[in-house]
């Protein structure tokens, strides 16, 4: 206990030291404004919802692997509902520290805003470029930083769970559907295992 105790008081340490000094580095004018839109647009992990709903209506062919993703995001959204409710960290606060926008909760760990935010990188990565999704689920992690309202340890926390519950249920997000990465016929040959000869691709032409 004692140990843990004394780990904890490091964190603590550490994650004030990176707060003074994220205010300090970005505290200017329009970095804030970008940070406080950013964060706006992940509250409840709104943007990758609607997302994940535009990806499906759009994208019909794919539709399920949407709907599954956005309800991953969703899921690991929930969960880390449920950890902050059960560790009930406060914020951030005190003087020069103070939060640069209004939360919808008190409490802290876990950054929802990073688990819903890496979940959806992991999630929606065999349905969009990787250029695109990732920095801007960086930039939503960043921003909770900027904006006063997530300690580091809030944050990288809510990353790791985000992205490990989404790896954990990409095999449903993924695995009922062959739309991702190959056709259905493509998929009907690679399941049979068999191979087309010369001569039975020359006589099924001519048939």
């Amino acid at each position: 206990m004692v140990r843990m105790r004394q780990a904890w008081e490091r964190l603590e340490r550490l994650d004030h030291q990176v707060q003074r000094s994220v205010r300090r580095r970005f505290g200017h004018r329009r970095t804030v404004d970008v940070s406080r839109a950013l964060s706006w647009s992940g509250e409840h992990a709104a943007a990758w919802i609607a997302l994940g709903l535009g990806g499906a209506m759009l994208d019909s062919g794919r539709q399920r692997n949407w709907l599954r993703a956005t309800g991953t995001v969703v899921g690991a959204h929930l969960v880390s509902m449920a950890v902050k409710r059960a560790v009930r960290r406060p914020r951030p606060g005190g003087r020069g520290l103070e939060p640069l926008v209004r939360t919808a909760g008190r409490h802290s760990f876990p950054s929802s805003h990073a688990t819903s935010s890496a979940a959806a990188a992991v999630a929606f990565a065999p349905l969009l470029p990787a250029v695109v999704i990732r920095p801007v689920a960086g930039a939503v992690c960043f921003s909770r930083l900027v904006v006063g309202v997530h300690y580091l340890s809030d944050v990288v926390a809510g990353a790791a769970l985000g992205a490990a519950i989404a790896a954990a249920g990409r095999w449903w997000t993924t695995g009922c559907s062959w739309t991702i990465g190959r056709s259905w016929p493509a998929a009907g040959r690679a399941s049979t295992g068999r191979r087309r000869t010369p001569a039975a691709g020359q006589a099924a032409r001519l048939h």
